[in-house]
C-alpha cells in the first residue's frame, strides 16, 4: 500500500515538474515570438511600403494562367502597335523613292538612306534603356510614352522637309526612340505570357510590321501623291498617338522583375551562345534592309517598271512576311527554334543571290519578293523565342535590349554601305555589287546560326 502510495507520489512530482518544464518553455518560446513581433512591427514602421507597387510600377499578374485569354489579349496589342511603329521603317523606301527621284533629286542615295537606316538602328541602340524600363515601370505606361513621341517626331517632321539633316533628327533619330519604347515591350511581354504557343504568340506580334507596311506603303505613296510629304508625315503621326494610346492599355507584364544592384548585366556576352546569335544578328540586319530600300528603284531604274510596280514590290514583301512570321511560328513547333531561324536566314540569301541578283525580269523580282518577304521576318521573329529558351522569360526584356544592339550595328553598316557601293562602284545604276554585299551577309548570319545549333545539340535530327 505505501509502495502504491509512494509511487503515485512520485508520479505526480514528476508531471508536476513536466508542467512546469513545458510551462517554463512555453513561456520563454511567448517571450521570444513577441520579441520578435516587436522587432517586425518596428522594421515594418522603418521600412519603406514596397509590398504596394506604386503608381508608375508594374503589378505581377502571376495568377492569370499562362497560355490563357488575356496572353492573346496582350499579343493583339503588341500587333496593333507594331503595325504602326516598324510598319512606319518597313515603309519607308516610299518615302526614299520621292526623296530620290523628286524633293532630293540632287543627294546622294546613301545620305537619304540614313533616314531609314537610324529608324532602325536607333531603336535598336535604345533597346537597353527601354529593356530596363519596362523592368522598372509599368510596360502600359512605357508604351504609351513611346507612342507619344512617334507622333510628335512625325508631326514635327512635316514642318522639316526642306533639308535632309531635319529628317534625318526628326523622322530619323527622334522617332526611333519613340519606336523603341513600344518595340521591346511589344516583343518581349507576350513571350511572358504563353509556354506551348510561344512562337506563335511572338510570331503574330511582329507580323503586325508586315501588316504595317502592307497597308502603310500604298497609303503612304497615296497620300504624298495627293497631300505631299508634310500632310503624309502628319496624317501618319495623328493616327500613331491615337491608336497607340489605346492599345497601350492592355500591354501589361505578367511578371514583377525584382531590381537589381547592377543596371545592364553584361555577364551574358560571356555565354558562347548568346555571342553567335550577337554576331547572326549583325549579319544578318546587314543585308536586311537593302531589298527593301534598292528594289523600288531597281525595278524602275534597271527593269524599266513603273513607279507603282516597284511601290507594289514592298507591299509585296510585306504581305509575304505577315505571312511567313505566323507562319515560321508553327514551323518552329515543328523543326525547333534555332532550326527555323537558320533556314530562314539561309533561304533569305538565297531570295537575293539567286532570283534578284542574275536577273532583270520583273517576274523574278516579284518571285525574289515574295521567297524574301516570307523568310527574311523569321529571324527578327524567333529572336525573342530563342532568348527565352535559352535564358527564361525573367530578364527577357534587358537580354533582347542587349541583343538588339547587334541589330544596330549591322543597320548602321549595312544600308549607309549599301547606297555608298551603289553611289561609288555601281554609279548609281549597277546594283550587281549591291545585291552580293545583301546577300553575303544574310549567307554568314545563317551559317553563325547554324554553329549555334550544333553547339546547343550535336545530334543532327532533333527538335532545337
Amino acid at each position: 500500500m505505501s509502495r502504491t502510495s509512494n509511487s503515485a507520489a512520485s508520479a505526480s512530482l514528476n508531471q508536476l515538474t513536466v508542467n512546469d518544464t513545458h510551462s517554463s518553455a512555453a513561456s520563454g518560446a511567448s517571450k521570444v515570438s513577441n520579441a520578435d513581433v516587436e522587432k517586425q512591427v518596428q522594421q515594418s514602421e522603418t521600412a519603406p511600403a514596397t509590398a504596394t507597387p506604386r503608381w508608375w510600377e508594374s503589378k505581377s499578374l502571376e495568377h492569370k494562367p499562362l497560355d490563357g485569354a488575356y496572353g492573346w489579349i496582350v499579343v493583339a496589342s503588341g500587333c496593333v502597335m507594331l503595325m504602326f511603329s516598324m510598319g512606319c521603317v518597313n515603309s519607308y523606301g516610299t518615302y526614299q523613292t520621292y526623296y530620290h527621284l523628286e524633293q532630293f533629286p540632287n543627294e546622294h542615295v546613301s545620305t537619304l538612306s540614313w533616314v531609314g537606316t537610324l529608324q532602325f538602328g536607333v531603336m535598336n541602340v535604345f533597346g537597353i534603356p527601354a529593356g530596363i524600363l519596362c523592368e522598372r515601370v509599368d510596360t502600359r505606361l512605357v508604351s504609351f510614352v513611346g507612342g507619344v513621341i512617334m507622333a510628335i517626331a512625325l508631326i514635327i517632321a512635316s514642318f522639316c522637309d526642306d533639308a535632309i539633316w531635319k529628317l534625318i533628327i526628326t523622322q530619323g533619330i527622334v522617332f526611333s526612340i519613340g519606336a523603341s519604347l513600344v518595340f521591346i515591350p511589344s516583343t518581349s511581354i507576350p513571350a511572358q505570357w504563353f509556354t506551348k504557343r510561344r512562337a506563335l504568340a511572338v510570331g503574330i506580334v511582329v507580323a503586325g510590321s508586315g501588316i504595317g507596311g502592307l497597308w502603310l506603303t500604298p497609303a503612304t505613296r497615296a497620300m504624298i501623291d495627293q497631300l505631299g510629304t508634310a500632310w503624309a508625315l502628319r496624317i501618319t503621326g495623328i493616327i500613331i498617338f491615337a491608336v497607340n494610346s489605346v492599345a497601350s492599355l492592355f500591354m501589361r507584364s505578367r511578371l514583377k522583375v525584382q531590381t537589381r544592384d547592377k543596371i545592364v548585366d553584361f555577364s551574358v556576352f560571356r555565354d558562347m551562345r548568346f555571342l553567335l546569335i550577337f554576331i547572326g544578328a549583325v549579319c544578318a540586319t546587314t543585308g536586311y534592309f537593302t531589298p527593301l530600300f534598292s528594289l523600288p528603284s531597281f525595278a524602275q531604274q534597271v527593269v524599266g517598271k513603273s513607279e507603282s510596280f516597284g511601290t507594289n514590290l514592298l507591299t509585296i514583301i510585306n504581305a509575304a512576311s505577315t505571312v511567313g512570321r505566323i507562319g515560321t511560328g508553327e514551323v518552329a513547333r515543328l523543326l525547333g527554334n534555332i532550326n527555323t531561324m537558320a533556314m530562314c536566314t539561309f533561304v533569305s540569301s538565297l531570295s537575293i543571290l539567286v532570283l534578284w541578283l542574275p536577273f532583270q525580269v520583273g517576274g523574278t523580282l516579284i518571285a525574289s519578293a515574295i521567297v524574301y518577304g516570307l523568310f527574311c521576318g523569321g529571324f527578327i521573329g524567333l529572336l525573342p523565342v530563342v532568348m527565352a529558351d535559352l535564358w527564361g522569360v525573367q530578364r527577357i526584356s534587358t537580354i533582347i535590349g542587349l541583343l538588339y544592339m547587334a541589330n544596330f550595328a549591322g543597320t548602321m553598316v549595312g544600308a549607309p554601305s549599301s547606297g555608298a557601293i551603289l553611289d561609288n562602284i555601281g554609279n548609281g545604276t549597277n546594283y550587281k555589287p549591291t545585291i552580293i554585299f545583301s546577300g553575303v551577309f544574310m549567307l554568314c548570319s545563317s551559317m553563325f546560326f547554324v554553329v549555334l545549333r550544333v553547339l546547343v545539340s550535336k545530334k543532327v535530327i532533333e527538335r532545337i
